[in-house]
């Protein structure tokens, strides 16, 4: 069984509507099956336009309410990719050979 985790790398701010307003946040999703490990990065951006509720100050966010933002089918759709690196990793994907024609010496 995989455990995936999701990490906050960066943040981007503006200093409007409101100082240090987060615009864009880029992530990554990592995954562990016990023995093989695969990540991707994605990133988020937001809009002012899309505030709902209150403004947390910069300096009050956390790791997690930052992740909050980020929309479950993105974060899904980054471990269906990991798990997919992972199922690689444990049966690695067979690639067709180019063999000599039986015909030709």
């Amino acid at each position: 069984m995989t455990t995936f985790t999701t990490t906050i790398t960066a943040m981007y701010t503006l200093q409007q509507p409101d100082p240090n307003y987060v615009v864009n946040a880029l992530w990554r999703v990592t995954g562990l099956d016990g023995t093989h490990t695969a990540s991707i990065e994605g990133s988020t951006q937001f809009k002012s336009a899309d505030q709902q509720g209150a403004v947390i100050p910069y300096a009050d966010l956390t790791e997690a309410i930052v992740i909050g933002w980020i929309s479950e089918s993105d974060i899904a759709s980054a471990q269906a990719c990991v798990q997919g690196q992972i199922d690689s990793m444990i049966t690695p994907p067979v690639s067709p050979a180019n063999t000599a024609l039986p015909w030709s010496a």
